[in-house]
């Protein structure tokens, strides 16, 4: 029995339904159903495929595997439009199916959450201005903008916010140096921006194919792989030296390294296993313990931000490392999710102040950090980041230039900490949609064999 959920936002359309064969696995839900992500192009368009055996309209199901699918590259269009058709008819008599098929139930996603998400998402189509940067000269930061867009299933040239994605992401494409860096700001700015400029490109690649895109994400990727350090960190500059400077550097290109494996991009096994051991030496334990010595299981540690400072950013950015390359079941997970949680136990959102909680850079690793390990550390800690950003966002319809966004708390001011502050909002409560290609996936089976990986 096949189902076609529809969320009702947008309206139905057919160019990029091809791009759904793309061979891809995504784990089940505990309903007992497949999920199998939007539709490129039409996100409002989800499918689910109920397991009673054997498969369904000719999508084979991994046998023994009940909520995994493999949806074959091989299909050709024709087929792949057969197969889809009855689907699609089914969706289009079924006005009951309203629910969006990718959240796990009202806890993830409510009403209350989806206003203050449209509410963030038009502050920055508001503000964003014409030349699609929010006069910012960070393509990081810009693409943290377009990513709002993208993880509420917004494409490119299409529907109500069509534009304002396309213009963020032709922003970046048109600022891309020939060496491939995506930074021109500062120099110090570098692989910030760098990294952070890839991992969405990435992600707005895996959902068009857009050739431009494309063709800037893959000599972006070959210059990480080229400035990686000799102990498999990065440095702030696009340099390669002998020590990599901290772990924030080492998250933003370990998004942007599994975001174009997502994406069919290749990736070398070398560059992913020094970065790997990059950031395991990057753990201390409570006992003092470091990186790979044995003792540091014992009792509690966490992740360091240079081998010494340890922060709840630096817990997140950890986790979020190890989980991109496929280390779902370091013994450093756990721990450093158990200082995550604490620490969101104590926060306390002010009605209305636009503050984000902990900071935009914190929220948005320590949302995904949560999002990727899954089980009761999401289920547990994600309604009270999503209920604090409800409660903090900025109302002021008397004045259109705050109305409805956020602030970050620390390292960005003014306009573009509101940039900063709204998008990785945005980001945050759009979680649950499931749009982007890194959200669909979970953990991939095969990844560390993908990676090159014992």
């Amino acid at each position: 029995m096949t189902r076609l959920f529809q969320d009702g936002r947008k309206d139905f359309g057919w160019p990029g339904l091809e791009r759904f064969a793309k061979p891809r696995k995504w784990s089940g839900s505990d309903r007992g159903f497949t999920q199998c992500g939007a539709i490129p192009g039409h996100p409002n368009l989800k499918t689910a495929i109920v397991l009673a055996g054997g498969a369904a309209n000719g999508i084979p199901v991994t046998p023994g595997r009940p909520g995994t699918i493999q949806v074959m590259h091989s299909l050709t269009p024709l087929s792949r439009l057969l197969i889809l058709f009855p689907v699609i008819l089914v969706a289009l008599a079924s006005p009951v199916l309203t629910a969006p098929a990718l959240a796990q139930g009202e806890w993830e996603i409510t009403p209350e959450g989806e206003l203050a998400l449209e509410r963030g998402l038009s502050w920055l189509a508001r503000t964003q201005g014409s030349q699609g940067n929010w006069e910012s000269n960070d393509l990081g930061l810009v693409s943290l903008g377009a990513l709002a867009f993208l993880s509420a299933g917004h494409m490119p040239g299409r529907g109500k916010y069509g534009d304002n994605v396309n213009r963020a992401l032709q922003y970046v494409v048109k600022n891309a140096k020939p060496s491939g860096l995506l930074n021109i700001a500062d120099a110090q700015r570098d692989l910030y921006n760098h990294g952070l400029t890839s991992f969405v490109l990435g992600q707005a690649y895996g959902m068009t194919d857009d050739p431009q895109i494309g063709k800037t994400l893959d000599k972006a990727l070959k210059l990480i792989a080229n400035t990686q350090c000799d102990d498999g960190g990065w440095d702030y500059r696009a340099r390669r030296q002998v020590h990599g400077h901290d772990l924030s550097l080492s998250v933003m290109q370990a998004k942007a390294l599994r975001s174009a494996v997502d994406s069919g991009f290749e990736v070398r096994n070398d560059v992913i296993k020094l970065a790997i051991q990059s950031v395991r030496d990057h753990y201390k334990a409570d006992n003092g313990a470091r990186g790979m010595d044995e003792r540091a299981k014992e009792g509690g540690g966490q992740f360091t931000y240079d081998g010494t400072r340890t922060t709840v950013a630096m817990a997140a950015c950890g986790v979020v490392c190890l989980q991109e390359f496929g280390q779902y079941d370091d013994w450093r997970i756990p721990k450093n999710l158990e200082v995550i949680s604490k620490e969101i136990s104590r926060l306390r959102a002010v009605k209305g102040n636009g503050e984000v909680p902990f900071d935009a850079y914190t929220l948005y690793y320590v949302g995904q950090a949560l999002y990727q390990a899954g089980g009761d550390p999401w289920r547990q800690n994600y309604p009270l980041l999503r209920d604090h950003l409800i409660t903090s966002q900025l109302h002021k319809p008397e004045n259109p230039a705050e109305d409805g966004s956020w602030r970050d708390t620390r390292w960005v001011h003014q306009k573009q900490g509101h940039l900063y502050g709204t998008a990785v909002g945005c980001f945050i409560l759009a979680i649950p949609n499931r749009y982007l290609p890194i959200l669909q996936e979970g953990k991939i089976e095969g990844l560390r064999e993908k990676l090159g990986q014992k």
